[in-house]
C-alpha cells in the first residue's frame, strides 16, 4: 500500500512560480512511477508531468513543457513539481499519482493506470 500526501499549493499572480511537494509512504513508492495530474472545474483529470522510478526520464504534457519541471529523492520519498511562468489557464487542484505498472521504468499517462492518489492541493493563478 502507498499513502501519498501532497503539499504547496496556493495563489499565485501569472507569471508566478510555485513548488508542489508529493510525500510518499509505503515500500514501494520509490519503485513506482510518479506523477502530477490536474483537473479543472468541468473538466477531466489530465496528465501533467511523470517520472520514472529512477529519476532519469521524464514526460511532460505540451501545454506544461519548457514551464513545469518534474523530480524526485527516493531518499526522501519525495516527487516535486516546480512549476514556473504560471498562466491562468494553470489554474486546477492538483493530484500526484503512484503507477506499479512497467516496474516504474517507463512514464504512464493513462489516468486509469495509476494505483494510488493523493487528496489534491489547489493552485490558482490569478491575472
Amino acid at each position: 500500500q502507498v499513502q501519498l500526501v501532497e503539499s504547496g499549493g496556493g495563489s499565485v499572480q501569472a507569471g508566478g512560480s510555485l513548488r508542489l511537494s508529493c510525500a510518499g509512504s509505503g515500500r514501494t513508492f520509490s519503485s513506482s512511477v510518479g506523477a502530477w495530474f490536474r483537473q479543472a472545474p468541468g473538466k477531466e483529470r489530465e496528465f501533467v508531468a511523470g517520472v520514472t522510478r529512477s529519476g532519469a526520464i521524464t514526460d511532460y504534457a505540451d501545454s506544461v513543457k519548457g514551464r513545469f519541471t518534474i523530480s524526485r529523492d527516493n531518499a526522501k520519498n519525495t516527487v516535486t513539481l516546480q512549476m514556473n511562468s504560471l498562466k491562468s489557464e494553470d489554474t486546477a487542484v492538483y493530484y500526484c499519482g503512484a503507477s506499479n505498472r512497467g516496474w516504474g521504468t517507463y512514464v504512464i499517462r493513462r489516468r486509469d493506470e495509476y494505483d494510488y492518489w493523493g487528496q489534491g492541493t489547489q493552485v490558482t493563478v490569478f491575472e
